[in-house]
């Protein structure tokens, strides 16, 4: 009898390719090889799909939660340039207009009528207005990812691109975010940038964050912190974007790996980091309650020349996402491959945050900030953090706004240990209890989307 590991293949694969949160994680569109489809997070539903004919999109990036779209055509066959960027109207089904340049389009982030776009030495800032209009441009260094981030909040400012210098991040203030309008007004465009005046908030303009290439930038909707992360793959920088000061180096893992993204929760008290290794990483940025683990000889630096890497901050919980999960193998059997598509990559996925209420027993049901992790072969997972007290939980709760900044500037030490070991090139965690403290995250809820039988 062969008792060797078996796996079931789908006969008809999800492919995936791009799946990304609108700003503020409530909705996400999912590009697939019919079209795309708008997803309401949490619950996973269903909000509407449109099959497009004569090609495929790279993206399909939404404006917050309004009707209008920017579209990216990539794939074997793009079903637009790919140095064209398509303003779609989800209301109208059809394009209402067109930005054309001379070279691809990198890459695109957009806020209440605006729309930043990434080529691979600049940045242009458009304002969607009754028309389409240049609002102003920015050189920055070889920038082939099409890095760059932006605040959504209402009345915040910030755009971070990279900067002219590898590793550098330039901070660029625009007009004010307006805030939203009435729920279930049609989308209304701002006034011209004329009546605008730029800011002067944030004084400083440049941050050197790493001596390597910058992998990825996020913001989070305020504005005040940014994260950035470079090709080495294992440091998380937190700065401060008005004073430019350095405010916490979270360490990842040991060894290379390619991150695909940060996030920070809304209140900014924690961010998730997730990269190619297969595993989201949380990160606290609070003093208080749940605490970053760090070495065991971390208590020693002050007073021994010791490396950095023992005061580094790892994270305080993890989640392994499946590659070959009990639910259904997301391996692509190569005899079904389709010749026009390439097989989707196991290990990608992006990771947002959610709001929901849990029922606690005898208590009164408590909000609490989860994840959604959406891979890009259709898995969603709900994931829950590890359980803390219902005391700390509640306690959390009440707390509104964004933390003070003492709670940011200060560094937890603990004396529990890392307890890493490396295998095959994938950071696997010995224990998942670190002095009776859980480490994994919960699997709350799996389900699939992106079908086109059905469409989840």
């Amino acid at each position: 009898m062969n008792l060797a590991r078996h796996s079931i293949s789908s006969t008809s694969p999800v492919h995936i390719f791009d799946a990304r949160f609108d700003p503020d994680s409530k909705y996400f569109t999912a590009s697939t090889p019919a079209g795309f489809a708008i997803y309401q997070t949490w619950p996973l539903r269903l909000v509407r799909k449109r099959e497009l004919s004569g090609g495929t999109l790279a993206a399909a990036v939404p404006l917050h939660s309004t009707n209008l779209l920017f579209l990216l055509g990539g794939g074997r066959s793009p079903l637009y340039p790919p140095n064209k960027v398509i303003l779609w109207d989800d209301a109208l089904g059809a394009e209402v207009a067109e930005l054309e340049f001379r070279e691809r389009v990198r890459g695109l982030v957009c806020r209440r009528g605006w729309l930043a776009v990434a080529l691979r030495r600049r940045v242009a800032v458009f304002e969607i207005g009754e028309q389409v209009s240049r609002y102003a441009e920015w050189d920055t260094c070889d920038n082939p990812r099409g890095l760059l981030a932006i605040s959504t909040k209402p009345h915040s400012t910030l755009l971070a691109i990279p900067g002219r210098q590898i590793g550098h991040i330039q901070l660029i203030n625009l007009p004010p975010c307006p805030p939203p309008g009435p729920i279930g007004q049609p989308f209304s465009f701002p006034s011209s940038h004329k009546s605008h005046k730029l800011p002067t908030k944030h004084a400083v303009s440049i941050i050197a964050a790493h001596t390597s290439a910058l992998n990825t930038i996020s913001l989070p909707p305020s504005g005040r912190l940014v994260a950035t992360t470079s090709s080495r793959g294992t440091l998380v920088r937190i700065w401060d974007t008005i004073t430019g000061k350095l405010v916490r180096e979270l360490r990842r893992g040991t060894d290379k790996a390619e991150i695909y993204g940060v996030s920070f929760r809304p209140d900014e008290r924690e961010v998730c980091v997730w990269s190619d290794k297969g595993t989201v990483h949380i990160f606290t940025l609070m003093v208080t309650g749940a605490s970053n683990r760090q070495s065991t000889f971390s208590p020693l630096t002050p007073f021994l020349p010791l490396p950095k890497y023992f005061e580094s901050e790892w994270s305080y919980a993890q989640y392994r996402i499946p590659v070959q999960s009990s639910h259904l193998t997301m391996a692509t059997n190569p005899a079904i491959q389709s010749p026009v598509l390439d097989p989707p990559d196991e290990e990608r996925c992006v990771v947002g945050w959610i709001q929901c209420k849990t029922e606690a027993p005898d208590a009164e049901p408590i909000s609490e900030h989860q994840l959604v992790a959406l891979t890009f072969t259709g898995g969603w997972y709900r994931l829950s953090l590890p359980q803390q007290s219902i005391a700390l939980k509640k306690a959390a709760a009440g707390l509104t706004g964004s933390p003070p900044r003492a709670l940011l500037l200060a560094r937890p030490r603990t004396l529990s240990g890392s307890s890493f070991r490396s295998e095959k090139g994938k950071e696997k965690e010995t224990h998942h209890e670190v002095k009776g403290r859980r480490t994994q995250c919960v699997l709350e809820e799996f389900r699939r989307y992106g079908r086109w039988d059905g469409w989840g």
